[in-house]
């Protein structure tokens, strides 16, 4: 259900900023995360449970995870994983997210996510 992702060189402050943002950006769900974190775990299978995919970004197997772990907390004001973004927002972490999933609000946020991308794709090209 869930894709992890690898970013394994060496990379500057911006370049991995970027990269955090391109996979924000890229993908409806996003949970930066680490294998052994239990509420990482309970994340994931929230979202499982729901069968929705989400791109996986687990820290701890990234030679530059702490950096990654850095600039996280500088966009979201926290150290702790999960990080968890849905459709380019940071909701939270696992009890943030479990609330939202108890409220009814977050399946509608993955479901906005999945018709934004859906009407861009059927926007026709204009060629010259």
């Amino acid at each position: 259900m869930g894709n992890s992702t690898s970013f394994t060189t060496a990379l500057s402050d911006t370049d991995t900023a970027n990269q955090i943002q391109e996979t924000i950006s890229d993908n409806c769900v996003v949970i930066f995360s680490k294998t052994t974190c239990s509420y990482c775990n309970m994340a994931k299978k929230l979202f499982e449970d729901m069968n929705v995919n989400y791109t996986a970004v687990e820290l701890d197997t990234y030679e530059n995870g702490s950096q990654f772990q850095n600039i996280l907390h500088r966009m979201t004001g926290g150290r702790t994983v999960p990080r968890i973004f849905i459709n380019g927002n940071f909701v939270g972490g696992a009890t943030d997210t479990q609330r939202l999933h108890r409220e009814g609000k977050l399946l509608p946020l993955v479901h906005q996510c999945k018709v934004q991308r859906a009407r861009k794709l059927e926007q026709p090209c204009s060629l010259p």
